[in-house]
């Protein structure tokens, strides 16, 4: 952000931050009552469009329609520049390449190629997207075919061993028979950091891994290669670019480091202090939300242009305001409360606006709560879900990375331009363009089963419910126990005891937080549940299955920090390891006497999990009901021992003193999980990030890098290659160019979606792309997908239009094939491509409805801009995709109402011409001509914008070219 100048035309906003003197922009000094009725997402809006008015991406009148919102939503188009852009790996690389060739192209121009860099401050997640590239090889006289360690092997990393190559995703290399570490095929330490196994081998015989049919050392360095290149490319770009932060490996997924470590609530640049907010090439950046940071995720042409300086456009939002009223029940967790509001939002019809969540309720909800509701955006298609920062907000980053005169200065600002909230003060409480209130004392915790995840049973019903089941003939939830039978009580002997089963009993309990229970939470409130259970004397029965599976070491760690695993375990929860376990039928027997007890009085007994399957005999055979639950809850009846006890009525045990304990008595309250939360994970959490990032990733730090402002584009590379965007780029802008004799390249019909078009998965064998990998002397098991090649714009053009179910009515029959009309041949889309280029013969895109709808893909507009695609006329577009195609360079063009290529009579495989005047403007119809017929369309440039992209010949042309003036 730079310092505004006298000329801007908000200066007059200008006001000073008491603390530390930092200036900003108040909207409160519009004096208009209108902006204290607006919702709070909607002042970021507003503050952005303030900020950034340039005049050209952004103009007053986009500031006064936000402001005119109640007016103006779901109706204005307005720009929207964020604060930042996050980058995951596999579209970090295709922008950053693109930069890259920018530089080339400034500095042939003779001039400074240092000049160009992001405009918008980015970061590159090196984390996110894992491949497993190798797993499970035979090796010759391995002693080790079952895999994993070798009898003499050690559990820690060689010290003899030099630093080990990059694994991407598996410490295996991929083979067809047998199994054995990749350790063993001479790698240094694996990714999970075992020392290599000891290998017997022939004498006189490489070692070979029969699937790849190279020697072992070959395949491992070939690996090495593969993912080097990447790595120092990006490594490139953190030395290179300015504006651009690149986050090493080792370090998290692009979502969680953008929460745990990026999100800074308000930006401070130049003397300016102004919200946070970001775009991210990740669906669950939405997750930011929760923490009051405005953000979203978008494709990659979208974060491209951003980065580059262009603000995204929107219509303005409407904004469904959800008001949480009434307290929560004390047996509800965090996961009942996520997925009630989920399903109630998912009911409501929400898809496409803004969500802001106010009133009394909201305060009850921790910052990891709000960050699970708000990414859950997909699942109730919202864009957002937004919190406005509070006290609890405050509370959370004090146990972060925030210091407390950064807390100070964030909570002036806030409240200055009034983004900070008070959930209990309804006079703060803005308008909404609509109002969904949930009861949260309505939502009320549940169990599913007791065959099928999809039969919920509440809680306070479920002794009710079982007894039904039993009624009930055999079904999805009967199993049809006759009346006299159900009484059956079956005594037996365990550990010389005398114990007693009937239908209800529960015989195996499993703590799972691998999946639906891994919210931190839920685990503690379960930990803490079980040491107030041993201090008040309760114990589960000896013969009941326990066990606990932890779905990562750092449930253990807090579990242990919190202090309360060592009551987890004398209730018979004992860490059991890391993995699926229970949920896949992995139990233990049950003791014989057990299972003898249940066949002998042919009992409906119990399994209850935390996990996300319970089929019917899953967990064991002679276990026919089996529930899913939360961990707490599994606990609670472990403790009780059956299933058919009302937990408000009825005690979970007596005490030795012959006193009744109720779940009442030691489920734990929200305050006191919400604070042991804070104080053991956020921290804990927090403080080993801060260290890995401090400290820094040793194998990242020695990669190999060229200290040059130029990148050095390796020629070898399959993976990175200099995209041509910017071949015969001109200083000047040259006039429009009309297009004259184009054919068509395809004939489409409705609703071709971005995965028609974009290049996506793995790499078919006999594709294009495929055979230019051949050409390289890439076997197909060296291909890789095209998400690792995205850097290669060779790969990516040759993968446009490359799906199998593209549906081109040229051929009849879906594949990715197409009529080279001068010749009547069919061929791949690129070579048809390929063969129009070489004539020299412009072309285009014959297409109906809703072209281009689906998810955004970078590659949606640059692959066709590449195949020598000048226009597509289509029916409609997907709005996104329209401005995608104009961000390229290629004009989108509309037949009038009513029209179509059938109703024109059109075969697709006339000559088409479409004249261009010398000055172009928004919304203009253009003649196309085609061999005598003439017919109308309208070019889809919505604001002048758009005009001077196409005239530039897209987004990365018109920026080059700021650099050469």
């Amino acid at each position: 952000f730079c310092f505004p100048s006298a000329e801007h035309p908000y200066s007059h906003l200008i006001d000073t931050l008491e603390h530390g003197g930092l200036k900003f922009f108040n909207p409160q000094k519009f004096n208009d009552p209108r902006y204290d009725k607006l919702p709070l997402s909607i002042r970021v809006l507003l503050e952005a469009a303030v900020r950034n008015c340039d005049g050209f991406y952004t103009k007053e009148g986009d500031v006064q329609s936000i402001l005119d919102w109640q007016q103006q939503q779901n109706k204005a188009e307005v720009p929207f520049s964020p604060a930042r852009v996050l980058l995951q790996d596999f579209t970090g690389i295709p922008a950053m390449v693109d930069l890259a060739a920018m530089r080339d192209a400034v500095a042939k121009h003779g001039l400074d190629p240092s000049l160009v860099n992001p405009k918008c401050p980015t970061d590159l997640i090196v984390d996110h997207s894992l491949q497993i590239d190798y797993s499970k090889c035979a090796i010759q006289n391995a002693p080790n075919p079952g895999g994993g360690d070798g009898p003499n092997q050690s559990h820690g990393p060689s010290r003899s061993t030099p630093s080990r190559p990059p694994s991407r995703g598996g410490s295996q290399c991929g083979g067809q028979r047998g199994s054995c570490s990749k350790a063993a095929c001479n790698d240094p330490p694996s990714s999970s950091g075992q020392s290599p196994a000891s290998v017997q081998q022939i004498e006189n015989t490489p070692l070979l891994c029969p699937f790849h049919l190279k020697p072992v050392s070959e395949t491992v360095q070939n690996l090495y290669l593969t993912v080097a290149t990447l790595l120092s490319a990006k490594q490139w770009c953190s030395k290179a670019f300015k504006n651009v932060n690149v986050v090493p490996p080792d370090i998290g997924a692009v979502h969680q480091v953008n929460l745990e470590y990026l999100s800074r609530v308000v930006q401070i640049s130049n003397g300016f202090i102004y919200p946070d907010s970001v775009v991210g090439t990740d669906s669950h950046t939405t997750m930011i939300n929760g923490l009051g940071i405005l953000g979203w995720g978008v494709g990659g042409i979208e974060s491209e242009a951003v980065m580059l300086g262009q603000p995204l456009s929107l219509t303005l939002p409407q904004v469904v305001g959800c008001k949480l009223l009434g307290t929560i029940n004390p047996l509800t967790t965090s996961i009942d409360i996520v997925l009630g509001i989920t399903k109630h939002l998912r009911q409501a019809g929400i898809a496409g606006r803004f969500v802001e969540f106010f009133g009394p309720g909201v305060s009850q909800l921790s910052a990891p709560d709000r960050t699970t509701i708000a990414n859950m955006c997909p699942e109730y298609n919202a864009t957002v879900s937004f919190f406005p920062v509070d006290q609890v907000t405050l509370k959370h980053f004090k146990k972060t990375n925030f210091t407390q005169e950064k807390l100070e200065v964030l909570e002036s600002y806030l409240k200055a331009v009034k983004l900070f909230r008070s959930y209990e003060d309804p006079s703060e409480d803005p308008e909404y363009s609509e109002v969904i209130e949930i009861n949260l004392s309505s939502v009320v915790p549940y169990v599913s089963g007791p065959k099928r995840a999809q039969d919920r049973v509440a809680v306070s019903n479920m002794k009710e419910d079982f007894q039904s089941c039993l009624d009930e003939k055999v079904g999805f939830k009967g199993f049809n126990i006759s009346k006299e039978k159900q009484e059956t009580r079956v005594p037996f002997l365990h550990c010389g005891q005398k114990y007693e089963l009937a239908h209800g009993s529960v015989v195996i309990a499993a703590v799972i937080s691998c999946t639906n229970n891994c919210n931190p939470s839920v685990m503690l409130t379960a930990g803490l549940m079980a040491k107030k259970a041993v201090e008040a004397g309760l114990v589960v029965k000896p013969y009941i299955r326990t066990s606990l599976a932890p779905g990562s070491g750092m449930v253990t760690h807090y579990l242990s920090t919190s202090g309360v695993l060592p009551f987890l375990s004398q209730l018979g929860f004992e860490v059991i390891g890391y993995g699926c376990a229970t949920c896949v039928g992995n139990t233990a027997p049950l003791k014989e006497a057990v299972v003898d007890a249940i066949k002998q009085g042919d009992l409906v007994t119990c399994g209850v999990l935390s996990g996300n399957r319970h089929f019917e005999g899953r967990l064991c055979d002679c276990v026919r009901a089996n529930y899913l639950a939360s961990p707490p809850l599994v606990l609670a009846y472990a403790i009780a021992g059956t299933v058919g006890i009302d937990f408000e009525k009825e005690p979970l045990g007596v005490t030795p003193e012959g006193k009744e304990v109720y779940l009442c008595d030691i489920w734990p309250s929200r305050e006191e999980v919400q604070q042991t939360e804070e104080d053991t994970i956020i921290s804990s959490i927090f403080k080993d990030l801060r260290g890995r990032m401090e400290k820094g990733n040793t194998f990242w730090n020695n990669i190999e890098c060229p200290d040059s402002v130029l990148f050095p584009w390796d020629h070898k590379s399959t993976y990175i290659r200099s995209p041509c965007f910017f071949s015969k780029l001109s200083k000047e802008v040259p006039p429009p160019q009309s297009i004259e004799n184009a054919h068509a390249l395809l004939f489409l019909g409705d609703k071709v979606t971005t995965d028609h078009i974009s290049p996506a998965g793995s790499i078919a064998r006999a594709s294009a792309a495929a055979k230019y990998l051949q050409s390289k002397r890439l076997a197909p098991r060296e291909f890789n997908s095209y998400g690792a090649r995205r850097g290669n714009d060779a790969v990516m053009t040759r993968g446009t239009f490359a799906s199998i179910k593209l549906q081109n009515r040229f051929i009849g029959k879906s594949g990715p094939k197409t009529l080279h009309i001068p010749s009547g041949q069919t061929l791949d889309v690129f070579e048809a491509a390929e063969r129009y280029q070489r004539d020299g013969i412009p072309l285009i895109i014959l297409a109906g409805k809703d072209y281009g709808s689906g998810n955004s893909r970078d590659w949606v507009a640059k692959g066709p801009y590449l195949l020598g695609v000048r226009a597509v006329i289509a029916e409609s577009f997907e709005k996104l995709h329209k401005n995608q195609l104009v961000g390229m360079g290629i004009m989108p063009l509309e037949f009038l109402p009513g029209q179509n290529a059938d109703s024109l009579e059109l075969s697709g495989k006339e000559k088409f011409t479409i004249t261009l005047p010398d000055t172009l403007s928004p919304r203009k119809h253009y003649v196309s001509t085609s061999q005598g017929k003439s017919f109308i369309v309208t070019a889809l440039f919505d604001t002048e914008m758009d005009v001077t992209f196409f005239q530039h010949g897209g987004l990365l042309r018109f920026v080059a070219r700021t650099f050469l003036k």
